[in-house]
């Protein structure tokens, strides 16, 4: 349940190997600290040249977040992405909403995200190949260190190791 299928540094480590040899064909991503700094109106450094490459290879790209239409949307126009807000993740609906507009079968699709009790979760609960990431930034709100705490007893992570 709370293991990805693979754990990656950040999303720029995936590429055009990656992607051919797990046979994929699209890419649900989250948002806060996948994508952006948690909060941040810009795309983190490489990300928009990381999602050009995408495109390139004929990956469909989708934004899943649990964060609201007025979080979302704005950041998603600027990377060219379509979005679904309100996931509700861990719970599958906003995955299953995504998947259903990427007309794409779920195997061939990677949820991926940095958060294990909403990314990992929803994307194990809906059967599908999940891509651990580690955030861009590590927060300073307590309910952020709490969650990285947690994830970090139940999967032997460290996140104070990062730089």
């Amino acid at each position: 349940m709370f293991k990805p299928k693979w754990w990656m540094k950040n999303v720029l480590s995936i590429d055009e190997d990656f992607i051919k040899k797990n046979h994929l064909r699209g890419l649900i991503l989250d948002l806060d600290n996948t994508l952006s700094m948690h909060g941040s109106p810009a795309a983190e450094e490489g990300v928009m040249e990381w999602l050009e490459e995408m495109r390139r290879l004929g990956i469909k790209m989708r934004v899943l977040s649990n964060n609201t239409k007025k979080r979302v949307e704005p950041l998603a126009k600027k990377l060219g992405l379509e979005y679904t807000a309100f996931a509700c993740k861990p719970l599958t609906v906003g995955i299953s909403r995504a998947l259903k507009k990427m007309r794409l079968p779920k195997n061939s699709v990677a949820l991926v995200g940095d958060q294990i009790f909403t990314d990992i979760i929803g994307g194990n609960l809906k059967r599908m190949p999940t891509i651990l990431v580690e955030p861009f930034h590590m927060e300073d709100k307590p309910s952020f260190k709490l969650k990285r705490k947690l994830e970090s007893a139940i999967f032997k992570r460290d996140y104070s190791k990062l730089k």
